[in-house]
């Protein structure tokens, strides 16, 4: 979910001359995994990070449209012991570790739904704007050991929209444990019929206006998908993380007229300061 800025990465790692690099040994992340903000450098109390990044994703769910979104990193954390509470864009949330094996997570965050307008090639004329609202995301990962390298993953994600589950694993690379490095997890997903109509479906007013074939999607799997992630501290205050997503859909799901490509991608780069 993010691309571009080469050039802005040489600017900046050659302007900030990578100092402080025997500090990161120290710095203790709740757990190790770079797709988790950690801004705490292991002290109990506030943390503040403030960032942005560039991403090249897809225009809408089932689109063949690419394009470039700005999108802002960072936020505000609130640490204590091996709990985490925390605010960053349109969600906020609570993270912590138990049994060092346990990492349970909580959120409330915004869906800015679909808009006519996300199809630049008018694909989804007719079919109106999808409704705006809050969903709460649980999720749990559990370690095979302390050292975070192997994990199970699920998530659970429910609103007036329906629900979507996944499940997966996922594997750590690098030898630190300050959250930097990189990681990978390998997901299958599933939805509820009513989260699968809210993204695919097609009701038979929207069909009388659009003159797509009116659709009512089923309940079931969704899609398999892969995501990489990456993180590097430049010095003390400066992090540069990546990210990547491939997710491909379901026979199901390629039948309804609004999937006119059969997967989804996304692929960015990004900064972030800690103050």
């Amino acid at each position: 979910m993010k691309k571009l800025l080469v050039l802005g990465t040489a600017l900046v790692m050659h302007s900030l001359l990578l100092p402080a690099a025997s500090a990161q040994e120290t710095r203790t992340a709740l757990v190790p995994l770079p797709s988790i903000d950690d801004f705490s450098r292991g002290k109990d109390g506030w943390s503040f990070a403030l960032g942005a990044g560039i991403e090249y994703e897809t225009a809408y769910e089932g689109s063949d449209e690419f394009g470039l979104e700005l999108e802002p990193a960072g936020g505000l954390q609130w640490r204590r012991g091996n709990d985490v509470f925390y605010w960053v864009g349109e969600a906020i949330g609570w993270r912590g570790l138990r049994a060092d094996t346990w990492l349970f997570e909580a959120l409330i965050g915004f869906d800015e739904g679909r808009a006519e307008s996300d199809s630049k090639k008018g694909y989804l004329d007719g079919l109106g704007d999808s409704d705006e609202g809050f969903e709460l995301v649980l999720q749990t990962r559990r370690a095979f050991d302390t050292d975070w390298r192997y994990w199970l993953v699920g998530r659970l994600v429910t609103g007036g929209d329906g629900n979507l589950g996944l499940f997966g694993v996922g594997r750590r690379f690098g030898e630190k444990f300050d959250g930097s490095g990189s990681e990978v997890n390998i997901v299958a997903v599933f939805h509820d019929s009513k989260y699968a109509n809210k993204d695919f479906g097609i009701t038979a007013e929207q069909s009388a206006v659009s003159g797509l074939a009116a659709t009512n999607m089923s309940g079931g799997y969704r899609s398999v998908g892969i995501n990489y992630n990456y993180r590097h501290y430049i010095n003390n205050n400066w992090q540069i993380y990546g990210e990547a997503l491939y997710e491909h859909f379901s026979s199901a799901v390629r039948k309804s007229p609004i999937a006119r490509g059969d997967f989804e991608a996304e692929v960015g780069i990004g900064f972030i300061y800690v103050f």
